[in-house]
């Protein structure tokens, strides 16, 4: 492990880094950065990408291995991981007029209706696609149609908009249908497909969510034992993720979640004996949030929330959280300032662009303690 204290200032540090010291948390991302393969094709275990833990108390920041998770958590801790699985949610569509699209199913809402995003194919990647019409029928394959009904959300211009409130129209269930005729989302850094089983964390219960919750991805069924071993506590919850494929300055949507009363009990009880709620995920920070009342008390229930996560607004339900590098001005950096302040986010950012850590759902991870 490597351990640094960062002064609060980026000049001390001899940093270049386009961080600007005020406004909005932005900065260039460099595309080597951008982790474009699963860790597995680069010859490492899930559990050996890397790991910055820093601390919001005093800029300490420490370089180390996911691996060593369990040596930055105590007895008692609490470590809340979102159980959702990730569909093959990405089907290639076509218009009536023959054209080639890419449709990605993002939430399920009630009635059978579903939000999902129009794409189109760019090479190997794809992009959003705004030109579709209300009322305007998919067909999928294997006989498949989506109709849209109504662009999302409810008041956006008809055409122009990039999601769409739609039903399928499926000849089998959806889980077999997806299983035989789609693929994981994916976007322009990852150049090669993978299989399914890249894009599943190893504690997957329920299949729902359209893109991986992923800062649970490089837990191993050994790390997880070591942590209970050592007496953290591990609390599940449900939160499906939409797809993550955000326009400039639009705020995240609808997302199901399910938070059990086990699950609050835990969160409550490591609360008022001053043990660590630890979220794994801006996913189970969503989740939390949504059930935790301005008192701190968390409680179980089970919806649809919009909840965003400012600093304005604040975090209560938790106190540490593992996270993935988030992109410039991103709504999850946001989220992270509401746990962590800006200053503090700016000099880990920093560091981790110096040290060359690798951004997005197959990098490395971030761990920020109090």
């Amino acid at each position: 492990m490597i351990t640094t204290t960062v002064q609060p200032t980026l000049a001390n540090r001899g940093c270049d880094s386009s961080i600007p010291s005020s406004g909005a948390l932005d900065f260039v991302l460099p595309p080597e950065l951008e982790a474009g393969e699963p860790p597995e094709a680069r010859g490492l275990s899930r559990d050996e990408v890397r790991l910055m833990v820093s601390y919001k108390s005093d800029y300490r920041t420490i370089h180390s291995r996911f691996r060593d998770l369990p040596d930055f958590l105590d007895a008692g801790d609490v470590l809340v991981i979102n159980t959702s699985g990730t569909m093959k949610a990405a089907l290639d569509a076509e218009r009536e007029s023959g054209a080639a699209l890419k449709l990605h199913l993002s939430t399920r809402l009630p009635a059978g209706l579903w939000i999902v995003e129009v794409r189109r194919p760019t090479g190997t990647a794809t992009e959003p696609f705004s030109r579709m019409k209300t009322g305007e029928t998919l067909r999928l394959p294997g006989g498949a149609t989506a109709t849209l009904h109504a662009p999302y959300p409810s008041g956006a211009r008809g055409e122009g908009s990039r999601l769409w409130v739609s039903t399928l129209d499926l000849p089998v269930s959806l889980d077999e249908y997806l299983d035989r005729h789609g693929a994981p989302i994916r976007y322009g850094y990852v150049k090669e497909g993978w299989p399914i089983g890249y894009y599943q964390t190893v504690y997957a219960t329920e299949m729902g969510s359209a893109e991986m919750p992923s800062a649970g991805r490089a837990f191993t069924p050994e790390l997880v034992t070591r942590l209970v071993a050592k007496g953290v506590q591990v609390a599940p919850l449900i939160l499906h993720t939409g797809v993550a494929s955000l326009e400039e300055d639009e705020p995240p949507y609808e997302e199901f979640y399910r938070v059990l009363p086990e699950t609050a009990s835990l969160v409550n009880a490591a609360r008022a004996a001053g043990r660590r709620v630890v979220a794994v995920g801006t996913t189970v920070v969503r989740a939390l949030e949504t059930v935790t009342g301005p008192d701190q008390t968390t409680h179980p229930g089970e919806g649809w929330t919009d909840l965003v996560v400012t600093p304005e607004r604040g975090v209560r339900s938790v106190d540490a959280m593992l996270t993935g590098l988030h992109e410039p001005r991103s709504t999850h950096l946001a989220m992270l300032e509401a746990l962590a302040d800006r200053g503090h986010l700016r000099h880990a950012y920093a560091e981790a662009l110096n040290e060359g850590y690798l951004w997005h759902e197959f990098g490395d991870l971030h761990l920020i303690l109090t």
